[in-house]
């Protein structure tokens, strides 16, 4: 196998008395998606931040391109691309100006920036708003073209904090076909997202962290094979919660119940979608188990507030 593009050993990071980052270890190779999914304040962000050298670690190693950050900081952020939550675009420059001034900032010449511009602007779908700005812009556009700026340096490895929160289904769907053409092209990403989905379609890897831990690690239908059964029965409607006393139980492996929602996991629905046909009040969805289960399982159903 090939080195490492990105190793991260025994991290760990506090602030106060809370500890953030628990001794945290992963490496992405080549290639790869590596995707961090997590509850709100598991550490997904701080684990970037520590990648891009903005934190430092109270312990453990970072290791990209065979340098070690911070120390190296400069030689590796010159082969990293980077798309943050927030929009970070300049609302005074055209998207072609935002690509320039970027692409100065890594210290290569206005001429190479604009021999790549009109192809980053196609890759974006942004060719026909080289001129416009950023405020005239939709917000899966101004992602497209985050993304676009990210690719100025030509990076080995692209770090995505949560690159498509906040976008409608179309434009989500076109950022992934983008990602999914970079992977194509062999460039490497960690990815960090709230989408179960997203991390399903992109990511070779997942990283599920809780409270800075890592939890679970492996491919995305390995872990679901690993964690879940492999059938779910959501029943909903007047009377689906009496069913969690009800004989009904005993049909499924493990019942949890979220909201008016009951779920059913079981190695086998039919005795279940049986039963519940004496039920006809109830609505039922009988489904494969997915990467939502899995993450609702590993880390709980309790929504947690932004730490």
């Amino acid at each position: 196998m090939e080195s490492s593009i990105l190793s991260v050993q025994n991290l760990r990071k506090c602030y106060g008395d809370s500890t953030v980052i628990d001794d945290l270890s992963f490496t992405i190779q080549p290639g790869e998606c590596l995707g961090v999914i997590g509850p709100n304040g598991a550490g997904k962000t701080t684990t970037i931040r520590m990648c891009l050298g903005l934190s430092v670690p109270d312990a453990g190693t970072i290791t990209a391109f065979g340098l070690q950050m911070p120390a190296d900081a400069l030689a590796i952020k010159a082969q990293l691309g980077v798309v943050t939550q927030m929009d970070t675009l300049d609302p005074d420059f055209s998207c072609a100006e935002n690509l320039l001034v970027y692409g100065r900032y890594f210290g290569m010449k206005s001429a190479q920036i604009r021999e790549r511009i009109p192809a980053l602007l196609e890759f974006a779908s942004l060719t026909n708003k080289a001129n416009a700005k950023p405020g005239e812009l939709s917000g899966g556009m101004k992602r497209r073209l985050s993304l676009a700026r990210a690719l100025v340096n030509n990076p080995r490895l692209l770090l995505l904090d949560e690159p498509t929160t906040g976008l409608d289904p179309q434009a989500r769907h076109l950022m992934w076909e983008r990602l999914q053409l970079l992977l194509q092209e062999g460039k490497s990403i960690l990815l960090t997202t709230h989408f179960m989905d997203e991390a399903e379609r992109l990511c070779t890897r997942l990283l599920v962290l809780d409270h800075g831990k890592k939890i679970a690690e492996g491919a995305p239908r390995d872990l679901i094979a690993k964690y879940l059964e492999p059938d779910v029965v959501e029943v909903y409607g007047t009377g689906a919660l009496a069913l969690v006393d009800a004989t009904l139980k005993a049909l499924a492996t493990r019942v949890e119940v979220s909201g008016e929602t009951v779920f059913f996991y079981t190695q086998d629905a039919k005795p279940l979608l049986q039963a519940l046909a004496a039920y006809p009040q109830l609505r039922t969805l009988h489904r494969p188990a997915n990467l939502e289960d899995l993450f609702l399982k590993l880390t709980g159903r309790q929504i947690r507030e932004d730490a």
